[in-house]
């Protein structure tokens, strides 16, 4: 009697251990697909807030008209513009690739926007910059109508060969120093807790520079990024007309987003 007795409580001490896993497991699930409606949720005003960016400009010619006339005429300010939007968005996606969320306690959207509205000035710069003097150089080593090629209208083959040399020049030269003050900056932000204090507060460049994982910003971000992503990306940047492609160089910046989050894992 005493050994079915106890043989019976044994049986209940397990019965209960199962209860509580099962249980858990319940409350688990439960949290998960709270979880999972909430960045479904987010998804949609994120894809949401995207939709309402462009939709106007498609809808309304007189406002597409207007945005091309400021654009010609104000094309640093748009630019500023263009790359503190779209690649700030960018970089909530990234931040949504690699953390779940599309921002977090130290991303700071708005110091963010701010820093990459005058890294879009810088690229725009740089753009006219490398768009302009790369057709002169090919002349000046030999290339027949390197410029004329470069400015005609339509697609051609030296057209190609042209666009393609101005994007590896452009992305050599210019795009590592970017890169780099980028990712200095994105630290600065983080480290100031993502407050707008960022950006009026000096950057210890000795000490960000030492806190960069290289081994990631150079066997990722520079040595597979640029020659494989960024070459041919700006090749079609700069066969498409001067007043498309500072939009187009800002809507990369999406791209880049999820670059940086892809290296971002790398580096840990």
């Amino acid at each position: 009697m005493i050994l079915k007795t106890a043989i019976f409580f044994k049986k209940m001490a397990v019965f209960k251990k199962k209860m509580v896993v099962f249980s858990n497991k319940v409350v688990l699930l439960h949290l998960k697909s709270k979880k999972l409606k909430k960045m479904k949720r987010t998804d949609c005003y994120f894809a949401l807030a995207i939709v309402a960016i462009f939709l106007p400009f498609v809808l309304c010619t007189p406002l597409y008209e207007w945005y091309k006339a400021f654009n010609a005429s104000h094309g640093m300010v748009m630019s500023f513009l263009k790359f503190g939007i779209l690649s700030t968005m960018g970089e909530m996606l990234g931040c949504r690739i690699s953390t779940g969320k599309y921002v977090t306690p130290t991303f700071g959207v708005l110091p963010r926007m701010v820093v990459w509205g005058f890294l879009g000035m810088g690229i725009n710069m740089a753009m006219v910059i490398f768009s302009k003097g790369t057709p002169m150089f090919m002349e000046y080593m030999g290339m027949t109508n390197a410029v004329q090629s470069f400015v005609a209208d339509g697609f051609s083959m030296n057209k190609l060969w042209v666009a393609l040399a101005v994007s590896v020049a452009m992305n050599t030269i210019f795009a590592p120093v970017f890169m780099t003050f980028h990712k200095i900056t994105d630290a600065h932000i983080a480290i100031h807790g993502g407050s707008l204090k960022a950006l009026v507060t000096p950057i210890p460049m000795a000490e960000r520079f030492a806190a960069i994982n290289w081994q990631a910003q150079w066997g990722f971000v520079f040595k597979k990024t640029i020659p494989f992503f960024w070459y041919p990306a700006h090749t079609i940047t700069f066969l498409l007309p001067a007043e498309q492609r500072v939009l187009f160089a800002a809507l990369l910046g999406i791209a880049l987003g999820v670059l940086l989050a892809v290296s971002a894992k790398k580096g840990k």
